[in-house]
């Protein structure tokens, strides 16, 4: 397996550690540990820099190429639509993170707060649908 062929199972077990911290993260402001959950999203942006950075790596090294999705009839429907919201949410995600950690970080809690009542649900998905769509490309509907 060359390091290009490598890249979308990086970039999905990448996506696995980020939905594991924002999981982590949710239940530590659950439990009240503010430090625990710091920790944790503070960790899966981290983690989902990494990701993106070798996703753009990915696109550009195998440029206009892609892999296509082999499923059929019910599977389709609902590979698509999860791809479609998959990746317009992944466009939407980044400023929602972005502002709702300055919030943070500015000590505006309140504000933090009602912003990541959107963010978390939305970035969850994004996280977890981009594992699902590795899945149904390259496991699940190979021919």
């Amino acid at each position: 397996m060359t390091f290009t062929e490598f890249l979308p199972t990086l970039n999905a077990i990448l996506n696995g550690i980020a939905t594991a911290l924002l999981t982590a993260g949710f239940i530590a402001i659950k439990r009240q540990k503010v430090k625990g959950h710091r920790t944790c999203m503070v960790s899966a942006f981290g983690v989902s820099l990494v990701f993106l950075f070798f996703y753009v790596l990915h696109k550009v090294l195998v440029r206009a190429a892609h892999t296509e999705f082999q499923g059929e009839g019910l599977w389709a429907w609902i590979y698509y639509p999860m791809l479609i919201s998959h990746i317009i949410l992944a466009m939407v995600i980044v400023p929602l993170v972005i502002v709702t950690f300055l919030y943070a970080f500015k000590g505006r809690f309140k504000r933090h707060r009602a912003w990541a009542r959107w963010t978390f649900p939305l970035w969850y998905y994004v996280s977890v649908t981009g594992v699902l769509v590795y899945f149904f490309l390259y496991h699940w509907f190979t021919g």
